[in-house]
């Protein structure tokens, strides 16, 4: 039996209907690009270095994945960041947000460990084991941790993001971005930043539940209190 054959797309034969054609392109790639256009405009003055991000008592630093149990370097250089703001009296504590979904697998803790071993006591650190997404993170920071002002990390293609949708969810948000070199995990990240960019606008404008809410946690107000 012959497979038939598939036609090739064909161009409109007249000018008019090449023009809407294009036009259809055009209005596609306009839809397509808006949201991360958003994300862009509405944290322009929300970025900052570690140098001169300012006093506040919470850090949250993102998850972003483990080799063998440890921090990934992306996830490392999060982490150093929030360490030197500490160090540097910026921030008082430092709220771990990833995803300890299963037994084998679990962001915060490592990230504790990570960041005691680099000089914040572990008294300073409160973790977030359902932050599966960044929406969920920020969500479960106001409402789960009582977070309303923090500082929150991660790399430069991903920032932007997080302060969008951590402002949305009633946290007053500054970002550091993270610098790394850019090699294909950078580009991959900043290609998936303009899909992850869509789905920010959805959350944003429905406001959806996180995966897991839970009963609210006094970790972050303890640690601050213990801090004064």
């Amino acid at each position: 039996m012959r497979r038939p054959k598939l036609g090739r797309p064909r161009l409109p034969r007249t000018r008019a209907g090449r023009r809407r054609a294009v036009q259809a392109v055009m209005a596609g790639c306009v839809l397509a690009l808006t949201p991360i256009t958003w994300l862009y405009v509405s944290t322009g003055d929300r970025l900052r270095t570690t140098a001169d991000a300012p006093r506040t008592d919470v850090a949250v630093v993102f998850g972003a994945g483990l080799w063998d149990g440890e921090p990934s370097p992306y996830l490392a250089h999060r982490l150093d960041a929030a360490a030197t703001l500490y160090r540097a009296g910026r921030i008082e504590v430092v709220l771990v947000t990833g995803d300890n979904s299963r037994e084998d697998y679990d962001e915060p803790d490592a990230m504790r460990a990570y960041l005691t071993k680099h000089g914040v006591p572990d008294a300073r650190i409160v973790s977030d084991y359902a932050g599966f997404d960044t929406w969920d993170s920020c969500v479960r920071a106001r409402k789960i941790f009582g977070v309303d002002r923090a500082v929150l990390i991660s790399q430069g293609f991903h920032i932007r993001r997080a302060v969008a949708l951590c402002e949305a969810a009633g946290v007053r948000s500054y970002g550091v971005g993270v610098d790394d070199k850019h090699d294909v995990t950078w580009y991959y990240g900043g290609t998936r930043e303009v899909f992850a960019a869509g789905k920010a606008a959805l959350d944003v404008l429905f406001e959806p539940d996180p995966h897991f809410l839970g009963p609210e946690e006094p970790g972050v107000r303890r640690a601050l209190t213990a801090a004064r």
